[in-house]
This record gives structure tokens, C-alpha cells and sequence, in this order.
């Protein structure tokens, strides 16, 4: 059986930047004094956003590229997804905590995302299939 050991990797680098973002999102909580919810403050609003929508899309990607790694894809097919998934996500959270918003930032991210969410069920889905 094939080990996971690329998806090892870009958990571990998710996992980094997840906490570099969660940090954020305490500094912001912070510095509102809001404990619960966002209230009226657009810093905490966004650093939530960019946190919770790093864990909805996240968690997803990981689990088929080690679904697709462990089935036989490609080593650079795997690198590929979550390189795209690291900058996306990285990029997304860049754009969506400023203020003014750097949309561009926010697309990109979020372009990468799909496509790395898009080559992965495609991956996974391959390997179930051949």
C-alpha cells in the first residue's frame, strides 16, 4: 500500500498557516473585545471569515489527495493540488483581512482552491475507478 506521506506534508504546511490565522482572528477578538460573534467590527468579521472558510475547504482537499495518493496518482499530481491549495488558501486570507479588500487576492485564492478541490475529486475518483 502506498503511504500518504506527500499529504503528511501539505497537512502539516495547512496546519501551520490554520494557526497563523486562528492567531489572527484571537488578535482581532482582542483587540474588539468580543468574545462571541463579530458585533459591529469589520477586522474580526473578516479575520472569521478567512478562518472559517479556510476550514470549510481545507479538511475536504486533504482527505482526497491522501484518498488519491494512497490509489496510485502521480507524486507531481499530488504535489500540484496542494501547492494550489497552500497559496490559495494563503492568498484568499491575504486578500479577505484587509480593508479595504484586496479582491484580486481574494479570487485568486480562491481560483486556486477550486481547481486544487477540482484536480482532487478527479484524482480520488480515478484511483477508485482504474
Amino acid at each position: 500500500m502506498i503511504e500518504p506521506r506527500t499529504t503528511a506534508l501539505y497537512a502539516a504546511l495547512l496546519g501551520i498557516l490554520f494557526l497563523a490565522i486562528s492567531l489572527r482572528v484571537i488578535a482581532a477578538r482582542r483587540d474588539a473585545k468580543i468574545a462571541v460573534g463579530t458585533g459591529e467590527d469589520r477586522r474580526l468579521l473578516r479575520a472569521s471569515r478567512a478562518h472559517g472558510n479556510f476550514a470549510e475547504y481545507v479538511p475536504l482537499i486533504l482527505l482526497l489527495i491522501a484518498l488519491a495518493e494512497t490509489t496510485g496518482t502521480p507524486r507531481p499530481v499530488i504535489h500540484a493540488i496542494g501547492l494550489a491549495t497552500l497559496i490559495g488558501r494563503a492568498v484568499h486570507a491575504y486578500g479577505i483581512r484587509r480593508e479595504p479588500e484586496r479582491f484580486v487576492f481574494r479570487v485568486t485564492g480562491m481560483a486556486l482552491t477550486f481547481t486544487a478541490l477540482s484536480v482532487a475529486v478527479l484524482a480520488a475518483l480515478w484511483g477508485a475507478l482504474f
